[in-house]
């Protein structure tokens, strides 16, 4: 009898369970015209100018041809799919006033805990709306401001989103950005004012619970000159027998010397179409760090892109990707050098099991105004069988004579001279390729922030198993 080895997959017991949609849920009928979209945009109490944004993004999807490069989407029939529901309950600041089927779902993913110990604050959306904002005291009293999107277009502030939504991103990028615009409910607004350092992270936790439903949160950051934020986004959801579709956007302005550091772990379930698209500006000496965790969904595309606009900005992406059975996880980023001295680091892992296909694109672009610039892109991928693919698509735009770019990749199987080796010390070969799976993504599991909940621990514990047969 040959022993057999093999990385378990992520065990999803902890995100699958789920709740009745109540009778007082509302509920769009699925599909999309201008009038699921004007009854949004009623239902949102829309500025003008957001009613009219919505409906000229909804034109622009209609004209707006499905993406056809990468994987297959035709199971994702938008007809199928509920662009809004809300659930029987309005935001609020306190946790006792969630109701409690809501609440329990939030406890069991480890979102308060992870509040009270480790978070300057929390944003919690359920379905198409946020249930639940909240800002420590001492982070308010800096100035930071961080609340709900859709009460920030009514307030003080409704001048700085309008400037700035939708202008990384724009509704003509493509047909699914497009969607966004014209669908969009929930997300967040994040200003960090002029010098100021958080020094703990905040947090937004997206949970999609309906079936046959879409999310379509939007998350807006301002980090102003010289300031310093760390925004971590999880999500997740359970498993359906039907399509389920998540759209969001994430527009981050990084202004002069400010830092962000923007770390998102996605552990959507494995009937969910993951088309998320994220855009970074980033100004004089100004610095992005992505740190992105993608274990779930049935299809992804994910590429969060910088557009490096000032002298001596930089951005760092730090990704890994697990792709099981059923998965098609098309991830990676996207960088621009739009000028002098500015530089990009790229570092990712992938994983694949049981037949799933894991590929990273990257993007790296130099202008004509990136002279002196640098950047550097490294993919290493483990495929764990036969039946498992791993691709690295590579794309460099080069147009500037004095930069310095350079790509390297890898694809590779566990190497049996490495087992041998751990195993003549006297360690299993269970325990050696366990060993060495950990050991491959380490350097990059280390930069997902574990310690802030306990959802996020579960994600990247791949445990190495035997059995005869």
């Amino acid at each position: 009898m040959k022993e057999k080895t093999y990385v378990q997959d992520i065990d999803r017991n902890l995100y699958d369970f789920r709740n009745e949609e109540g009778a007082d849920t509302f509920r769009l009928q699925s599909g999309l015209t201008r009038e699921t979209v004007e009854q949004i945009s009623r239902e949102k109490n829309d500025p003008e100018w957001m009613h009219d944004f919505r409906l000229r993004s909804l034109e622009i999807y209609e004209q707006m041809p499905v993406p056809d490069w990468g994987p297959s989407i035709e199971g994702l029939d938008m007809s199928n799919i509920a662009t809004y529901v809300r659930p029987n309950t309005k935001m609020s600041a306190s946790w006792e006033e969630v109701p409690e089927d809501i609440k329990d779902t939030f406890e069991r993913l480890g979102i308060p805990q992870a509040e009270r110990t480790s978070l300057a604050g929390v944003g919690a959306q359920y379905d198409s709306e946020l249930v639940y904002h909240n800002v420590r005291e001492e982070v308010a009293a800096q100035g930071v401001i961080y609340t709900d999107l859709e009460s920030a277009l009514h307030g003080e502030y409704a001048g700085m989103i309008q400037d700035h939504f939708m202008k990384l991103v724009t509704p003509r990028d493509h047909k699914f950005a497009a969607l966004h615009g014209a669908v969009w409910s929930g997300g967040s607004f994040v200003y960090v004012p002029r010098g100021v350092k958080v020094e703990i992270p905040l947090q937004s936790y997206f949970r999609l619970n309906a079936p046959g439903a879409g999310q379509f949160e939007h998350t807006l950051i301002l980090v102003d000159e010289g300031a310093d934020l760390h925004f971590i986004e999880g999500c997740s959801a359970p498993k359906y027998n039907v399509a389920n579709l998540h759209a969001g956007c994430v527009e981050l302005f990084v202004a002069k010397n400010a830092r962000l550091r923007y770390s998102t772990i996605e552990n959507w379930s494995k009937n969910m179409y993951n088309l998320n698209t994220k855009r970074a500006q980033v100004e004089e000496g100004g610095v992005i760090e992505w740190v992105s965790g993608s274990f779930g969904s049935h299809v992804s595309y994910l590429y969060p892109m910088s557009i490096l606009k000032g002298r001596g900005a930089r951005m760092e992406f730090t990704g890994i990707t697990f792709a099981g059975r059923g998965q098609n996880l098309d991830t990676g980023a996207k960088v621009v050098h739009a000028a002098p001295d500015t530089a990009s680091y790229m570092n990712t892992r992938s994983i694949s099991k049981d037949g799933g296909v894991s590929t990273f694109r990257s993007s790296v672009v130099m202008t004509k105004n990136a002279g002196g610039s640098r950047a550097s892109v490294s993919c290493q991928s483990l495929m764990l069988d036969d039946i498992s693919r791993s691709d690295t698509i590579p794309a460099m735009d080069i147009r500037a004579a004095n930069v310095d770019v350079g790509h390297e990749a890898k694809i590779g199987r566990i190497s049996d001279d490495a087992v041998f080796y751990l195993m003549s010390r006297g360690i299993s070969e269970e325990d050696a390729r366990a060993m060495i799976v950990s050991g491959f993504a380490d350097n990059v599991s280390k930069e997902l922030p574990l310690e802030y909940a306990v959802e996020m621990n579960n994600l990247i514990q791949l445990e190495m198993k035997g059995s005869i047969g």
